[in-house]
């Protein structure tokens, strides 16, 4: 392949991570923690999750079946045309699979940060070895294994814009929404066993990472710059966080070279492989990857995993919603640490959350997904409109993976709002 120019990387970013075409594409990745239901304080090893869930064959909803270094399941779809659709297919592939773990005394723990077990590293490809050593060498070292092993999250992925116009007006929105969705469903106040001061530790966590590959593209004053350029910077500037092996080379992968993908096309030596692997290593809480990836909301239990999908479709989706949105989530832009330290204890987070959630239910049934006005009205019932999100559901005195019981024995998020 031919080594590329700063050009090139231009070309790349405009044609492929900004592609532009027709709206109304949405997937979801889904990122669960494994517990073993007879010791929930113990690891459990990444090859017994793999026996049991590979092992029994493809599942019915064509989700992809993936697993980050500390052993967390991830559940990818594939895109489809609405909401409802999405749900239908998540849904059976995540009974599925929580129905193979059962069998095996399993079962999955809808958290942003593992709560009890410290970080074990399972993996065995050499990218995240490589990965691994970037942070050690980075001075990253405790978050680094922090994010790779032991936090969760749910990521929505949109379409990017029909035009530059349409690209720019929901490249803004995604990032200004970013701190009230964090807030919103914040699920992760206890590491190690302990409370950490915040609602979202696997937010703080991304923010305690090597910002020049984690911290938001779009910054304040650049609410005009065209989102192409920005990422093609933000990639250009980023340190090489591993290098592949070179075909036909007795060497390996390299991990922390210690120079920016600028100052290795500088040597002539890196092709469109290499770019595209290192846009991989970047990690901001936008991500274009050719649609809109949200990287910012921990993970949440069975049965609220689809809210976040579809108050994030529905803002970004309805014309109408969007126009609250925008609205409502400004004044909090940019408020990424107040969100993972009070979530909508904050007030003015609480009430850009409100005005959002009201406006993705007035949404939803013209998106054709009236089905799930329920459950997003019955999550805003019992979080949003009481200033609350599910970090506040868990007792500080018993940090378990299971939810906190109430005076009748049921559990938490199985009550009625």
């Amino acid at each position: 392949m031919s080594r590329l120019t700063v050009a090139e990387v231009y070309e790349h970013v405009r044609g492929v991570c900004f592609k532009n075409g027709p709206p109304g594409k949405v997937g979801a990745e889904t990122e669960w923690l494994v517990v073993d239901r007879r010791d929930p304080r113990a690891h459990v090893a990444v090859d017994r999750v793999r026996a049991v869930v590979d092992g029994a064959g493809p599942l019915p909803g064509r989700s992809t079946v993936t697993y980050e270094p500390g052993g967390q399941l991830e559940l990818s779809t594939p895109p489809f045309s609405g909401l409802m659709d999405l749900h239908a297919a998540l849904s059976r592939d995540l009974a599925c699979v929580r129905e193979r773990l059962a069998a095996d005394g399993l079962e999955l723990a809808g958290r942003g940060v593992d709560p009890v077990r410290s970080p074990r590293f399972q993996a065995d490809h050499p990218r995240y070895g490589c990965m691994r050593d970037y942070f050690r060498h980075g001075g990253f070292e405790s978050a680094g294994l922090a994010m790779m092993c032991s936090t969760a999250s749910v990521q929505v992925c949109l379409d990017i814009g029909a035009d530059p116009a349409d690209t720019l007006r929901r490249w803004r929105l995604a990032h200004a929404l970013g701190p009230v969705l964090v807030a919103a469903f914040a699920n992760s106040p206890l590491r190690a066993g302990r409370r950490t001061g915040l609602r979202s530790t696997r937010q703080a966590i991304w923010n305690a990472l090597d910002p020049c590959r984690t911290l938001p593209v779009l910054d304040e004053g650049e609410e005009t710059a065209d989102p192409r350029d920005a990422w093609a910077r933000y990639a250009l500037d980023a340190p090489v966080m591993l290098m592949r092996p070179r075909p036909g080379s007795a060497d390996g992968w390299t991990g922390a070279p210690g120079m920016t993908f600028r100052q290795w096309l500088d040597k002539g030596e890196p092709d469109l492989e290499d770019l595209t692997y290192h846009l991989s290593t970047l990690f901001p809480p936008v991500r274009p990857r050719g649609w809109l990836e949200l990287r910012m909301i921990d993970a949440l239990p069975v049965p609220y995993w689809p809210v976040p999908v579809a108050v994030a479709t529905a803002l970004l989706e309805d014309p109408q919603a969007t126009r609250t949105a925008e609205d409502a989530a400004r004044p909090v832009a940019g408020r990424w640490a107040a969100a993972a330290r009070d979530a909508l204890a904050d007030p003015a987070l609480a009430l850009a959350a409100r005005r959002c959630f009201a406006a993705a239910l007035e949404a939803l049934p013209r998106l054709g997904a009236a089905d799930l006005v329920p459950l997003v009205a019955g999550y805003a019932r019992r979080y949003v409109d009481r200033g609350r999100c599910p970090a506040d559901d868990l007792d500080p005195s018993t940090p378990v993976l299971t939810p906190r019981r109430n005076r009748r024995g049921a559990a938490d998020h199985h009550r009625r709002a």
